[in-house]
């Protein structure tokens, strides 16, 4: 029991390290001109998925706090979303809001699905999951800049809604389908290991 308490400390450790690291990096973020795509959310959807929904939301902050990081422009090298320095210039209590909640929405929708659909093939439930982590992360954030955009009376032009278009269909038909393929195998590798202990 004292084992394995301490090996999902560890783990969580490592999820956490593994999450900021990312986020403040250049290896997290796809830059896409003034946008950028993310891994982010792949930690801390395989970390619910393994610790729960606490150590999941755990890292969900993380993850909003590399992001709303890299939106002020303090990172390690990670590239600056334009669209996003934007609404940080407007208002930067709503930039840390945009930055924040689809976060923190990841491990809550990841859990709601892997437990509904449990009871259907582990596998199959890993997958779903993954899939609507990364679907809510892409959708929450895109669609709070867009409200921003509008409410702040920023100026979205053409460019802006063409660049969220694109983004939202990468991360849906990129994001969510790569969070599928590595959250299987690698949450597998995690049950297995903690049965053997």
């Amino acid at each position: 029991m004292r084992n394995e308490k301490l090996f999902r400390q560890v783990l969580t450790a490592l999820f956490v390290a593994l999450t900021l690291m990312l986020g403040l990096t250049p290896l997290g973020l796809i830059p896409l001109g003034p946008i950028n795509l993310t891994i982010l959310h792949i930690p801390v959807i395989i970390g619910t998925i393994f610790l729960g929904l606490r150590g999941g939301m755990l890292l969900g902050a993380c993850f909003g706090i590399a992001s709303t990081m890299a939106a002020f422009g303090v990172s390690l090298g990670a590239a600056q979303s334009g669209l996003a320095l934007l609404v940080v210039t407007a208002n930067p209590f709503l930039a840390i809001c945009m930055c924040m909640i689809p976060r923190l929405m990841i491990p809550i929708v990841t859990h709601l699905a892997y437990t509904a659909l449990r009871g259907k093939g582990e596998k199959r439930a890993v997958a779903c999951a993954a899939v609507a982590g990364s679907l809510t992360n892409t959708v929450l954030y895109l669609g709070i800049m867009y409200l921003l955009f509008v409410t702040l009376h920023l100026d979205v032009q053409r460019w802006a809604n063409a660049i969220l278009t694109a983004t939202a269909l990468a991360g849906a038909f990129g994001e969510a389908p790569v969070a599928a393929i590595l959250a299987v195998p690698v949450t597998a590798a995690l049950f297995k290991q903690t049965k053997k202990r």
